[in-house]
């Protein structure tokens, strides 16, 4: 396997880099302070054909494959983590979901204007009582002629309270367990009975509305579910594996941010009368870190190769998630130690680098629930 960049990827990601070198990182401080959707900076992303990255131009995306597409979140990240989720929700929960199981009809109306930029996508599937156990899902979808109405709520929906269309997952048959789930495209300034509660105050993940959704009464024509009814809890399963890559992108990221920010620092900051970077201690701290960033990357390249290939890549994909995730935290926390007490300030970024690492974690299939599928996997 070779995952050195083809001038093409090469290309992109340097655009990318660029980019976020002259528009984001100047503004990420800001984007984590305010914690309101930057949707200038979105705007910006449509405009450089960022919004839909893997998918056909034929929808309006740019046809990116499954490398340059997590090299260019992973960028994205890297300047604000909080645009990072925005956008792998934005394109690998809600667009994929439109675009691997809607029909022609389907991706011209709602996908092309996502791959735009256009519209913002969401993927509402949790729920208070069912993040990890998805069939406990109470939401209910009751057929009613040639209409389905939706009653229930969502929680920790990344874009819910900003996007202009949501898939909602929910139970067209409650006594099918999860061959009773289904999904269906909601459109919020469309659909009488969709109702934004409120949106979560985080740790981090700035810039990025997390809401809390509630359904009263929705009725949405047939023609906006999403494949077979009862097949919404495989079309979720399948959406998050391919999802995982994204958040190892988002991982890594935040991890070479961490990183860059904390070499500089080294060379920078003297102490005994030298820099810190000449002391043994941290150049072994930069080098750990250094090698569990590129470790984390060949990880979520090798899931992407799987993919590309046509391959079963839940494994692959759950490791790369994985150690990622716990790799940009680890890395986040050296990163505080090596700046010391500054580190625990705002006066530098190190700290928001640890805030954003930890949820890489916790969505998109907690660390635990990613082992109980490796080892599944192992198994057979």
């Amino acid at each position: 396997m070779d995952f050195s960049y083809t001038a093409e990827q090469k290309q992109i990601t340097d655009m990318v880099a660029e980019f976020v070198d002259e528009e984001i990182v100047p503004v990420a401080a800001e984007i984590d302070k305010e914690d309101e959707f930057p949707a200038d900076v979105i705007d910006e992303l449509a405009e450089l054909g960022l919004m839909g990255m893997p998918f056909p131009e034929e929808y309006g995306g740019a046809g990116l494959d499954y490398h340059a597409y997590p090299a260019a979140l992973e960028e994205i990240s890297r300047g604000s983590g909080g645009l990072g989720t925005i956008v792998a929700a934005h394109i690998s929960l809600a667009g994929n979901m439109v675009y691997a199981f809607g029909n022609e009809e389907q991706k011209q109306e709602y996908l092309t204007p996502m791959a735009l930029g256009e519209d913002i996508g969401a993927f509402a599937l949790s729920e208070a009582g069912a993040g990890s156990d998805v069939p406990a899902m109470d939401t209910t979808a009751e057929k009613a002629g040639d209409e389905y109405v939706i009653d229930g709520g969502k929680l920790w929906i990344s874009n819910g309270s900003v996007a202009d269309t949501v898939i909602v997952f929910a139970k067209t048959d409650p006594e099918a367990g999860n061959r009773g789930i289904s999904s269906f495209v909601v459109r919020p300034e469309e659909d009488d009975g969709f109702i934004v509660e409120g949106t979560e105050e985080k740790l981090g993940d700035k810039g990025c509305p997390t809401a809390e959704l509630r359904f009263e009464n929705l009725h949405v024509d047939e023609s906006r579910r999403l494949g077979e009814e009862g097949r919404g809890f495989v079309h979720a399963l399948k959406t998050l594996n391919g999802g995982r890559i994204t958040i190892a992108a988002r991982s890594v990221g935040i991890a070479q941010a961490a990183l860059d920010e904390a070499t500089e620092y080294a060379q920078q900051r003297e102490q005994f009368g030298n820099p810190i970077a000449e002391f043994q201690a941290i150049q072994h701290k930069l080098a750990d870190m250094d090698t569990k960033t590129r470790a984390a990357r060949l990880l979520m390249h090798s899931a992407a190769d799987k993919k590309m290939d046509g391959e079963n890549f839940v494994k692959e994909a759950a490791q790369a998630k994985l150690y990622a995730s716990e790799v940009s935290r680890e890395v986040a926390n050296e990163g505080i130690q090596i700046h010391g007490g500054y580190g625990y300030t705002k006066d530098f970024p190190a700290e928001r680098f640890y805030r954003d690492a930890k949820l890489n974690e916790i969505y998109e299939g907690t660390s635990e629930v990613l082992r109980n599928t490796i080892a599944n996997e192992l198994f057979g």
